[in-house]
């Protein structure tokens, strides 16, 4: 599955933070013994059980309510280390050989002889997206008073950031399609600055590059697109990727760079 590493890894460093916490709240004054409760039409009573002890136990008045929560306590974290130490070694053991490409990677190590006669039994990632990269779209008119600008890998855009962007994804050798058409139910066509096939999901994933959010028409309209994306169930920080800009607020590479890691790589 792709991305079931990154997502077990992310999983991973979760428990171990849960384990941390719990047993450092263990390591602290923790009243010996266990909770013991006995519960009848009237009332409800709390014992303090002992190893060994086949009692219920010393009886503890509900006045105490201290002892009473930190023994509650102490049994949960006692069940929470258990449960996550037993996860974080099932997952270590999962990742300690895992890869999302390992079954890809069986027909590519093959001779390559072989390869030409073999049949994969999932589509290979490169085919596919030689495959998405050679679908034919028309994109967005441009109007003549319109300044020419080219990319790197020698199309038109239509403003120096978008020309960053475009050759930012050419030079790092991410495919990517400029101002390919997308319906959008209760909305019409949209052309996204930039549309990408995700290697994580096999979706494709869209990228819109505000960049006159200062001047209030430019972001209700924005906004708008922005709307109309999620009502087709397409969100930011899922399949949608914003990032924005004003006359004082340039576009930020940096975050550019994350954005292109945490959703393209």
């Amino acid at each position: 599955m792709k991305g079931l590493k990154d997502m077990l890894l992310c999983e991973q460093r979760r428990l171990e933070d849960i384990l941390e916490k719990t047993t450092k709240e263990m390591e602290k004054d923790v009243p010996p013994g266990s909770l013991r409760i006995s519960v009848n039409k009237k009332w409800v009573q709390f014992y303090q059980g002992m190893p060994g002890d086949k009692t219920k136990g010393t009886y503890i008045p509900k006045e105490n309510q201290k002892l009473i929560c930190r023994l509650a306590q102490k049994s949960y974290d006692e069940k929470i280390i258990r449960l996550v130490s037993k996860r974080l070694d099932q997952i270590k053991k999962i990742t300690r050989d895992y890869e999302d490409d390992e079954v890809e990677m069986v027909y590519w190590k093959e001779h390559i002889e072989k390869q030409k006669r073999i049949r994969p039994v999932e589509t290979i990632w490169k085919c596919q997206i030689e495959e998405w990269e050679k679908q034919e779209y028309k994109g967005k008119e441009f109007r003549e008073d319109t300044p020419l600008i080219l990319s790197e890998r020698g199309e038109r855009v239509r403003s120096k950031s978008e020309k960053i962007l475009a050759d930012f994804f050419y030079r790092n050798q991410i495919p990517y399609k400029y101002e390919c058409p997308l319906y959008l139910k209760n909305f019409g066509t949209v052309y996204p600055d930039f549309t990408f096939l995700s290697a994580k999901t096999g979706q494709e994933i869209y990228w819109e590059h505000d960049g006159r959010m200062d001047d209030p028409v430019y972001a209700q309209n924005a906004i708008r697109k922005i709307y109309a994306y999620e009502e087709n169930g397409i969100y930011p920080g899922e399949r949608l990727i914003l990032t924005y800009e004003t006359e004082k607020t340039v576009l930020n590479m940096q975050i550019v760079e994350r954005l292109v890691y945490k959703y393209l790589k």
